[in-house]
C-alpha cells in the first residue's frame, strides 16, 4: 500500500512531479508492469486522465490502462481487469463520491481481493484516504468534515495535505482524533508518502525537502499527541 499527499499549491503551469507515481510502480518489482489508473474521485475528469497518462505514455516497461465508471464502465469486466493488474493508482478528488461509486459498482470487496492477491494499491489525497478508516475531507463543502466510511484496509485514520496554511487541515485532523471522532492515524504533509507492508507502516518517503509525516493519537490526559516521522528523501 502506498498512500500520499500530492502538492496542491504549485506555481501556475508547473507540472505534477511523477516521482511518487514512479515509486508506486517500482513497488511491484522488476519487469513489465500492468498499471491501471482509476480517476473516479474526479468523476473521471479528462484532465486528470491526461496528466497521469502522460507519465506512462510510450513506456516499454509499463502496460498502462484507465478504468472509468462514468457513464458506464470502460471495460467489460471491471473486477477481472483490476485483478490482472500489478499496480492500481487511485487519483484525488472527492473521497465521499469515490466510495459511493465504488460501492454502487461492488468494487469494495474487489479492492480487498486485489490487495490480498499482492496488487500494489496506491493513491493520493482521496486515493490515500480511501484505504484508511477515514480522515478530514472537504468533499461535503468548503469546511472540513470527518469522513469515517473508508475501506479500512489500514486500521488508522489519515490526514492528507497536513501542511496547508490556507486550510485548517492540521488542526481539524488533530481535533477529530482528540475527540474520538477519528481513530489514531498517520498524516502526511504535501510531498510525503506512507509505504505500508500489510497494515504496518514500513517507512515514509518524500519527494521534497523539509517535510514530514506524523503519527497522531489521543492523549491520555485529553487532547492529542503527535509524533513526527522523518521521511526518506527519494
Amino acid at each position: 500500500m502506498f498512500a500520499f499527499s500530492g502538492i496542491l499549491n504549485r506555481p501556475p503551469g508547473e507540472k505534477s512531479d511523477p516521482a511518487f507515481l514512479e515509486y508506486a510502480v517500482s513497488l511491484a518489482g522488476d519487469g513489465k508492469k500492468r498499471v491501471c489508473f482509476i480517476p473516479t474521485a474526479t468523476g473521471d475528469s479528462p484532465s486528470a486522465i491526461a496528466a497521469v497518462t502522460e507519465v506512462f505514455l510510450g513506456r516499454d516497461d509499463v502496460e498502462f490502462s484507465v478504468v472509468t465508471l462514468f457513464t458506464q464502465p470502460s471495460v467489460p469486466d471491471v473486477p477481472a481487469h483490476l485483478l490482472t493488474q500489478d499496480v492500481l493508482l487511485v487519483g484525488g478528488g472527492s473521497v465521499v463520491n469515490l466510495m459511493a461509486v465504488w460501492r454502487a459498482h461492488g468494487l469494495a470487496p474487489v479492492m480487498r481481493e486485489c490487495w490480498e492477491a499482492g496488487v500494489v494499491l496506491a493513491g493520493w489525497s482521496a486515493g490515500s484516504l480511501c484505504w484508511h478508516r477515514g480522515g478530514p475531507t472537504d468533499s461535503f463543502g468548503d469546511s472540513l468534515a470527518a469522513f469515517t466510511d473508508g475501506l479500512g484496509f489500514l486500521p488508522y485514520s489519515n490526514g492528507v495535505h497536513d501542511s496547508l496554511d490556507d486550510q485548517p487541515r492540521r488542526r481539524v485532523y488533530r481535533e477529530y482524533v482528540a475527540n474520538g471522532i477519528l481513530p489514531a492515524g498517520y498524516a502526511t504533509e504535501d510531498g510525503v508518502a506512507l509505504h505500508y507492508i500489510g497494515t504496518e507502516l514500513h517507512e515514509a518517503v518524500a519527494m521534497q525537502d523539509a517535510v514530514q509525516a506524523w503519527w497522531v493519537e489521543p492523549s491520555p490526559n485529553g487532547g492529542y499527541r503527535d509524533e513526527p516521522i522523518s521521511p526518506r528523501r527519494l
